[in-house]
């Protein structure tokens, strides 16, 4: 099995954050913890775009849908004139 490959990069963080690290890393070390944080933090944002988009799609699609219902009612009102 093929090991992924780290790359070694250097980003400046908040005290605080260095200290959470610091207090919450176990017995990994602070890179990994990072890591472990990082890829949360990326799932929980892909997850509020994807909820973001999906409230979009069915806000158009319900305007769409309430479009037609009426659409609907009208001509059935017509009918019902018509009788």
């Amino acid at each position: 099995m093929r090991q992924a490959m780290r790359a070694i990069k250097s980003y400046t963080i908040d005290p605080e954050v260095d200290s959470y690290v610091a207090t919450t890393k176990g017995d990994g070390s602070a890179s990994e913890r990072v890591n472990a944080l990082l890829k949360r933090a990326i799932m929980q944002e892909q997850g509020e775009k994807l909820e973001a988009e999906a409230a979009a799609f069915f806000s158009v699609a319900k305007a769409k849908r309430r479009k037609g219902t009426l659409d609907f009612q009208l001509a059935a009102l017509r009918t019902f004139e018509r009788d």
